[in-house]
């Protein structure tokens, strides 16, 4: 069944309009008519059958008919990401949403060479991601920050530090024996961290230093890595 994200309030009987290009989406692309059914969610109410009650080329409302599931979110996990290359970083969002992260935080180190940061493109993936796998909620994406700034208010989550340099324990072994709680997974750019960045975040007592095994890995596929095996050892894959 077709899922959407929406903005408004759920409950029974509300009429909900849709946007535009949601509207084209189910009258267009989809052939929707009036009475067929559908999935809506907006991450605070849960997820509620709705029914089509008016179609047009550029309007479609829908009624919010019965709650299907109620809300539950998924572990507290952000990833945090040095900016790609814009494909790469939309494949890292798309992954990001699939696998359970609640926020991605793009950030600029010193060695970041890519292009622009477009956050609503971003953000855009993360619902349609997030509409596909049947989540409840949809993962925030935060506005490019400095690395440096970023752990000057660092806001106390354990932090998993993907280091390149190889003397760092396996994933899992650094994950194991520690707390279910709220936790980041850092992911550098293409060219790594440089060395003055590595000291620091080898020096936080909020970080986790690991390495991904003995290949380097583009930054799309650290992300995914990671983000699995956190999930396979804290996170909500134990319990599903």
């Amino acid at each position: 069944m077709i899922r959407l994200f929406v903005p408004q309030d759920l409950a029974a009987t509300l009429a909900l309009p849709l946007d535009d290009g949601q509207s084209r989406y189910l009258a267009a692309v989809m052939r929707q008519v009036v009475g067929d059914e559908l999935l809506v969610f907006n991450g605070r109410d849960g997820e509620w059958r709705a029914t089509i009650i008016e179609t047009g080329k550029r309007r479609v409302i829908l009624r919010a008919d019965a709650l299907e599931r109620a809300q539950s979110v998924g572990p507290d996990l952000d990833l945090v990401i040095a900016v790609v290359k814009r494909g790469r970083l939309e494949t890292i969002v798309e992954k990001a949403a699939e696998l359970g992260a609640r926020r991605v935080q793009p950030v600029l180190t010193e060695r970041t060479n890519a292009d622009r940061v477009r956050v609503d493109r971003l953000q855009a993936i993360a619902v349609e991601a997030a509409e596909q796998t049947g989540r409840l909620d949809v993962p925030e994406i935060l506005e490019p920050v400095k690395l440096d700034k970023l752990l000057k208010g660092w806001s106390g989550r354990r932090l998993l530090f993907c280091d390149e340099a190889g003397d760092a324990k396996p994933v899992i072994e650094a994950l194991s024996g520690v707390a279910s709680e709220p936790w980041a997974i850092l992911i550098g750019p293409e060219g790594g961290f440089s060395p003055s960045e590595r000291e620091r975040l080898r020096s936080l007592d909020f970080t986790v230093p690991a390495t991904l095994g003995p290949r380097i890995l583009r930054a799309d596929t650290a992300a995914i890595s990671a983000m699995t095996l956190w999930q396979a050892a804290l996170g909500d894959w134990r319990t599903t």
